[in-house]
């Protein structure tokens, strides 16, 4: 399989995704919903699995190929989050940002080369990417919680379970944030001979994994509440530098972690 089949199959997951973002509001029974959403992520996950086949690697070298396992993450983690804490928004919100990085992918794939250059043909290359998509999945989920809370404020009514949600999902996601940095750094040692070089893209994953480690103090000692809600979509836009921002630097084009051309 190759890209020139994805618009059979993120079409069709994007209309059960949005088919069930909007259905969950109306329907009391939300069966239709749960199946919407499974068979969204299992058609999804079915093309990128008919890539990595094609290709014969893992579909995780470009942006492109990454936005392909944000989709599918942020739609799963959305709908998994939804069945335990029961926020509707979440599922909504999860699939509506999941279609628009479809979307992206859609008219803009930055596909590129196919072909793996040798520091990435290496054990460490998928744990590491997918590890960071994952974290990159729960703390956007985390972000949109956090504006959900954000509004509850306005009107004096914050939302308790909402905090634990958003403190359960921010530390498993920045462990797993962590866990990538650590892969990276070992990965490094064995290719380049250094754990950390301050290479744009270390940096830039540096500052945004102090950013929630800022967030994190802040909740444990219950600092300015509203400024500590707001840490998380600033930590988030950091995040998405590290991710997709990094690359259009002038300083990042002789970076080691750049590799779309």
């Amino acid at each position: 399989m190759t890209w020139n089949e994805y618009l059979w199959f993120s079409i069709p997951a994007m209309i059960c995704w949005i088919a069930a973002g909007s259905l969950i509001y109306k329907l009391k029974r939300t069966i239709a919903v749960d199946l919407l959403m499974v068979a969204g992520i299992l058609i999804f996950g079915a093309f990128i699995v008919g890539l990595w086949i094609g290709q014969e690697r893992p579909p995780l070298r470009t942006i492109g190929e990454t936005r392909l396992w944000y989709s599918f993450f942020l739609a799963t983690i959305g709908f998994i989050t939804y069945k335990h804490w029961k926020y509707k928004w979440l599922l909504s919100f999860s699939s509506l940002v999941a279609c628009v990085f479809v979307c992206i992918n859609i008219f803009k794939p930055e596909i590129h080369s196919t072909n793996l250059m040798p520091a990435l043909q290496s054990y460490w290359f998928v744990p590491h990417v997918t590890v960071y998509i994952l974290s990159y999945s729960m703390l956007g989920a985390a972000t949109i919680a956090s504006f959900m809370q954000l509004g509850k404020l306005k009107k004096n009514k914050p939302d308790a379970e909402l905090y634990r949600f958003m403190d359960n999902i921010v530390y498993v996601g920045f462990g797993f944030l962590i866990l990538g940095m650590l892969m990276g750094a070992v990965w490094a040692k064995e290719a380049w001979g250094h754990y950390w070089s301050w290479d744009p893209k270390e940096t830039w994953a540096f500052i945004t994994s102090a950013a929630y480690l800022v967030y994190i103090h802040m909740r444990l000692q219950n600092y300015h509440i509203k400024f500590t809600l707001w840490m998380l979509p600033i930590a988030f836009i950091l995040l998405m530098i590290t991710w997709i921002g990094v690359n259009y630097l002038p300083a990042a084009q002789n970076s080691i972690h750049v590799y779309s051309n």
